[in-house]
């Protein structure tokens, strides 16, 4: 059963330290009772250290190994709070931001939390988008001298899909693409839309033989560069979240993190409806504890 507060009065009386933050975090990593992650016993005794020892393997684990928490030298607590100003600013939070809020002394500790949970936010076996669905690319970055569109030099090519819930965007996905090449776009595709798909792009080469892939492949937009704008959703949310870049990280993104930052906000976006702060707080500690670093995108 989902429990999670419902304000930030709530939040405050219900984590009061770290032994709070640890059971609750051991109720969302295991629901149905503690599971080794060496031999999946269900048997355990508590150590004075906070471990918990397998009484099948002797396996010792704590409740953050293997998760975006494992190793802070920060309280609970403090993670706690730094996920719920995440989750409750409607556009995110820069570095920045988060250093002043929690008082850190160095702004590298705020970015690399705020790199941790982003990691989090990617939700593991997450579904794929289906229905119709279109897509496109889009350049993101400053100014550059050269070709603009699809020769455009210096910039980071983003490839981007969206559900087209009747003329209303459903769900997004954003990723980094080397070049829009049929190469680049193909795998990319069968990776994000689910087979049978009705899939709505321009006529660029790249997309050509979609329809081989087991998809249903409607030419949109006779030309890739000009003419009336009939992939209205994609254009919508790469709009989005320029502005978003812009505005929250003041165009501070490195490309070479610029993934990171697609992550965070196709997690704000696909979750624009909800109403509640609590739930989007409880789906993050649902996820940074099944999210394990080691394996994640260095």
């Amino acid at each position: 059963m989902e429990q999670y507060p419902k304000n930030f009065i709530e939040f405050e009386k219900q984590f009061t330290g770290d032994d709070a933050c640890r059971d609750y975090l051991f109720q969302v990593r295991w629901p149905n009772g503690f599971q080794c992650p060496q031999c999946q016993g269900q048997e355990f005794w508590k150590t004075s250290r906070q471990l918990y020892h397998c009484e099948n393997c002797g396996h010792q684990t704590s409740v953050t190994a293997g998760t975006i928490f494992q190793g802070t030298r920060y309280p609970l607590k403090i993670w706690f709070m730094a996920i719920w100003y995440v989750v409750s600013q409607k556009n995110g939070i820069s570095a920045l931001g988060l250093q002043r809020v929690l008082g850190f002394t160095r702004h590298q500790t705020a970015w690399k939390w705020l790199h941790r949970l982003r990691i989090a936010m990617v939700r593991p076996g997450r579904n794929q988008l289906s229905g119709v669905v279109e897509v496109d690319e889009a350049y993101i970055g400053g100014k550059s001298k050269g070709k603009r569109d699809r020769g455009a030099e210096g910039k980071s090519l983003v490839f981007i899909a969206a559900e087209d819930k009747g003329g209303h965007i459903g769900r997004i996905r954003l990723c980094l693409i080397p070049d829009a090449s049929e190469k680049s776009l193909i795998p990319e595709i069968s990776r994000t839309v689910a087979p049978g798909s009705i899939v709505h792009s321009d006529d660029w080469k790249g997309y050509v033989n979609l329809s081989s892939k087991g998809y249903q492949h409607d030419v949109i937009r006779q030309s890739a560069d000009t003419g009336e704008n009939l992939l209205p959703l994609v254009h919508i949310a790469i709009s989005l979240l320029k502005r978003w870049l812009l505005g929250t990280h003041q165009g501070a993104a490195q490309k070479s993190h610029l993934e990171y930052y697609l992550d965070e906000f196709t997690f704000r976006f696909n979750r624009r409806t909800s109403r509640s702060r609590g739930k989007l707080f409880y789906r993050l500690i649902q996820q940074a504890v099944a999210t394990d670093l080691g394996k994640a995108r260095n």
